[in-house]
Parts: structure tokens; sequence; C-alpha cells
């Protein structure tokens, strides 16, 4: 192998290196990349590498590659495919600029390498005639607006010229969704269903659509024939079917011995932002709750913590919770490499051995010195399954923890997502409150509605993603500085906020999954609690969580400060100090990791 060949093979390496590490795709095996100019992978041959662009193309294309493998599920896509063709080149390109989008803010180099890419694509345009909308094709305009508007690419005179004959028609469809189509860009159900209805409503693509709606119309009218048999069969098995719903209710749901069934159909993994009603409704059809309400939903917000605040005033909380970590220096120190040791130790090594190849087995060397003749001995140390968990606390962010309980809280929800990542365990941190003191707009709806009797949940929520697992430790740290901003506590409606974190966990891949809760006692909300039961809230939170408790996979465990909450939660612990807080929560933790729970 020459010296160009050997520097083109250690490349391939590197890519392929590349794509194991952004995708998290690490059972990819070297051998399906021999050939990288397979149609799988679509890249081009090392052979035609010749200049510094082919480089940058190809590593481009791998990063590509890499986030689709992360980003893009397959199924969501197919989901929300147009019916028309020409729609679909376009909603291809927009959801390849989604993932690529995502790419540029997970790491600087993934941005350099597709911008230069981009870049590059666009300096060697050549049109020779140019003169009317005819010469260009929309696919091609079409990038080329995408690339302007969301990954920020600046454009030439002449690329600006090729969409300058199609930019009034993207902007009439697209302006008044593209903050919208930007905000969902992590919400891959969100942006591709929007994204479809778009360019479906085309007027570019009017008669196209009206040619697959008198098509699907009459194909419609032959499965409507055909299934208008079995209707009736349907029908009386429904019937039957509640009848034995009815029967199996208990008397306030709380203290049936029934076990549920999680069903996946129910529990749609492919929706991420879904309206806290539709997830709510979803759980209580499980649950056999048919007695909690919710008013409307229509002011509920699930916001990232960055984007509650200014990242000046951010940053300056972060400051203020730096500082408060101070006096713990010594505690942090001391709770973190307990944590680490505890779970490292559980990590325990185990090796195959007498192996062909592998680490040289030292033990066996008296073989080698009594008969020369005998071989080598190696070994290999076993792949761990331990590390496939993932952890989310959720933080009550109600106005009761002001002060120092959400100050420890915080600083507790800093220690544990910085020692689990160093033990590869993921974290997500989540807060639950509401928007509003009163009810807020919900309340003021209600009102103008004539104050109907037990409205159900009457207050406008808020839950917060301060973390979320497949971010690092290092790019949310500021944002948990944000528990201390005076004026975001209000009130707890805790059934809500399990349910919605339960929901998260729940599409999670991971093997392990573990939902800590870290409440200072009962859901209160006065605006509900005043025109519903006084235990409507509580009688909520206890049905789901015996729910997720008894029929799902996830291992719920709750801290109460200050109060005692095993009254909702089997697995519970009140601790009456908050210093005592950093302690429990590791020692809770590492029972967990002790005792996996069974399968039901």
């Amino acid at each position: 192998m020459n010296k160009e060949d050997s520097h083109k093979e250690k490349f391939k390496q590197a890519l392929i290196s590349t794509i194991k590490v952004i995708s998290e795709d690490y059972k990819i095996e070297n051998e399906k990349f021999n050939n990288l100019n397979s149609k799988k992978y679509d890249f081009f041959e090392l052979s035609n590498l010749d200049s510094k662009e082919d480089y940058i193309k190809l590593r481009a294309e791998t990063d590509s590659e890499a986030l689709k493998r992360k980003f893009s599920s397959n199924s969501i896509y197919k989901k929300n495919l147009p019916k028309n063709n020409s729609c679909k080149l376009l909603y291809d390109l927009s959801e390849k600029i989604r993932y690529e989008v995502l790419g540029t803010k997970m790491l600087n180099g993934i941005s350099k390498n597709l911008k230069d890419n981009y870049s590059y694509k666009i300096l060697i345009k050549k049109k020779d005639k140019l003169k009317s909308k005819d010469d260009v094709t929309i696919e091609e305009a079409f990038e080329l607006y995408m690339l302007k508007n969301f990954l920020d690419i600046k454009l030439n005179l002449l690329s600006e010229k090729i969409l300058s004959y199609w930019e009034e028609d993207f902007n009439n469809s697209f302006n008044k969704h593209i903050e919208y189509l930007q905000k969902n860009l992590e919400n891959q159900e969100s942006y591709n269903s929007k994204f479809s209805e778009i360019l479906q409503n085309m007027q570019i693509f009017e008669s196209e659509n009206n040619e697959d709606d008198e098509k699907t119309q009459e194909d419609n009218e032959q499965d409507n024939n055909n299934s208008n048999k079995d209707e009736s069969n349907e029908s009386s098995k429904s019937d039957q079917a509640s009848e034995d719903d009815s029967l199996i209710e208990g008397m306030d749901g709380i203290e049936d011995n029934n076990e549920f069934k999680l069903d996946e159909q129910l529990l749609d993994n492919d929706s991420e932002n879904e309206s806290s009603e539709n997830i709510v409704q979803k759980l209580n059809a499980l649950i056999n709750d048919r007695d909690y309400k919710i008013f409307t939903t229509e002011f509920d917000e699930v916001a990232k913590a960055e984007t509650l605040e200014n990242q000046e005033e951010i940053i300056k909380l972060r400051k203020n919770l730096d500082q408060q970590l101070t006096n713990f220096q010594n505690l942090i120190t001391k709770l973190a490499n307990k944590l680490q040791r505890q779970l490292l130790a559980k990590q325990n090594r185990s090796w195959n051995f007498d192996l062909e190849e592998g680490l040289l087995d030292s033990s066996k060397l008296h073989r080698i010195i009594i008969d020369p003749y005998n071989s080598l001995s190696f070994k290999k140390e076993k792949d761990l399954e331990f590390k496939d968990t993932i952890v989310t606390l959720l933080i009550d962010n109600s106005g009761s923890m002001r002060g120092r309980p959400i100050t420890i809280a915080a600083i507790c929800a800093d220690i544990l997502s910085r020692t689990l990542e160093r033990c590869s365990v993921k974290v997500e941190i989540l807060g639950f409150t509401t928007k509003n003191w009163k009810g807020g707009k919900s309340r003021e709806e209600w009102n103008k509605k004539g104050k109907s009797k037990f409205p159900g949940r009457l207050n406008d929520l808020r839950h917060i993603i301060y973390k979320s697992a497949d971010t690092h430790w290092r790019q949310s740290k500021k944002n948990l500085g944000l528990m201390l901003k005076e004026g975001l506590l209000k009130e707890n409606i805790d059934g809500e906020a399990i349910t919605w974190a339960f929901n998260r966990l729940n599409k999670r891949k991971e093997e392990r999954k573990i939902l800590m809760v870290i409440s200072d006692g009962a859901p209160v909300d006065d605006s509900t609690l005043s025109v519903n039961s006084g235990d409507f809230l509580e009688k909520h939170l206890k049905k789901i969580v015996k729910f997720i408790e008894n029929s799902s996979e996830i291992e719920i465990l709750a801290i109460g400060i200050g109060h005692d909450v095993s009254r909702y939660y089997q697995k519970a612990i009140k601790i009456t100090d908050v210093q005592e807080l950093g302690d429990v929560m590791i020692g809770q933790l590492s029972g967990l990791f002790d005792n996996k729970k069974k399968l039901h």
C-alpha cells in the first residue's frame, strides 16, 4: 500500500468512527464500510478524492448520514410523506436540512463541515441560460431557500438569482410558518407534519393534488364497500368491551387490584410534544380515571429553560448558584465521589478467557514456561449492560420550594447529572409549575364561558426542560440556575407533570428507566381546588403513580422535603433537613441499581 492509499485508508477509518460517535450506533460493523460508494450510504469512492473540496464534501456527507441515523425516525418520515411526487422531493430536502441543522447546534465541527460544503456547492453552480422560471427547477430553488432560511448559508449573486424565480411562491406558503418550524426542529413529528401540510397546500402543486385526491377517493370507495360488512360485528364487540371495563373499575380507582396493561398504541412514541391534554387523556384511558378533567390546555406550555429568560439573566442566575455551591464544596466532592465509587463498583469487570486475540492473559504465561509449544492465551472484557440507563429528575418548582429547598434541589441535580454522566448514565432534568397564580388565562376563559361546575384543572401549566437526556451537562449547566429566578415558582399539579415525564421516558430506548420525583408535599393549585373536590389533584396523582409502579417498566421513587409522600409512592423517603437531600438521592439511586426491578 503506497503512502496515498495509506492516507485514504486512515481517512476512511476516521469517517467510520465519526458515524459511530455522532449516531451513537456502535454496532455498525467496519465491513459494511469497505465500499463507501455503496448506495446504502450515498458516499463516493475514496479514489475520487483529488482536492480539498472533495475531502470537505465527503466529511459533510458522512456527518449528514450520521445525523440522519441519530435524529431521523423512518416511521415518522413515512407517516407524513406527501402523496404527490413533486411534494416528496421537497419534503426529502426539508427533512435532510432539519437533522443537519440539529447537527450544527450539536458540534462546531459538524457545522463547519456542512456549511463549507454547501458554500462550495453554491460557488460552483453554473447557469449558461437563465432567462425565466422555466430554466430553474423547483427542487434546486427550494434547496437554496432552505439553506438561506434554516442553515444561514450566505448565497452568492447567481444563487440569489436562481432562488428569485421561486422565492415569492415559497414566501407566500412558508413565511407565517417559519418560526413554528424553527422552534420544532427537535420534534420530527410536528416538523414533518407541518411541512407536509404546507407543501400539499401550495398552489403550484394544486393540479397534481387534485388528481391524487380523485384517485384516493376511488380507492376509498372500494375499501368502504369491503369494510362496511364488518362494522356491525366490531360495534357489538366494542359495546361488550365497554361493559367489561366498567366492571373492573374500583370504587375510586385507587384500591383496585387489577393490573393495567401498557398500550403502546395509546402512548404514541412518535409524538414528541403532544399537548398535555392528549397525554393525560391517553393515560387516563389506561387507568380508568374518568373523573380527572382539564378545562383547557390552550395556555399550557412545555418550555426549554433557555427560552424563559435572556442569556444575560440565565448566566447571572448560574453565577448565583455557583456562589451557593462554594458553601457546599466539601459536601459536593464527597457526594460525587461516593456516587461514582458506588456506581463504578457495580460495573464489575468480567472477562472472556482463552481467546486467540485480545489482551495478553499474564496468568497463563506459566504454561509457556513449562511447555514452549503451548500457544499464548488472550482475554477480552465483556460488554456491560449497566450502561444502558437513563434517570429523569422531576423537580417540584412550586412556590413552597422557594429559598433553601429549591437551591439544594438545583445543586443536587447538578451533582447527579455530572456524576451519572461520568458513569455513562444519561440524565434528564425537568421541572413543573404553573405560569400564573389564581388560574391565569384558563380561569379568565372559564369566567367568560359562564363558570361551569366542576371544570377540572383550571390553571396554565408550565413544564420546563432544564436538561434533555441527549444534551451533555456542560451544555445545560447554566439552565439550572433558572430555578433560583424570583417569580418562576408558583403552583404544583403533580399528576400531569409525572404523566408528562413518564411519556418522555417511555419513548426512550434505554433498558433501565428511572424517574425520581423531588417534591415538598401534596399537589396544590388554589384555582383548581376552589371549584373541584378537595382531593381532586391528589386522587389523580395516586392513580398515575400506581399505574407506573404496577404496569410499566419505569421505576419511580420520590423524595419528600419536609413532608411524607409515602401515601403517593411505594418507594418514598422523607428528609427533614434539605442538606440531607444529596446523600438520600445517592442512596436511593444506588439501591435501585442494586435491585433491578422484575418484569411484570
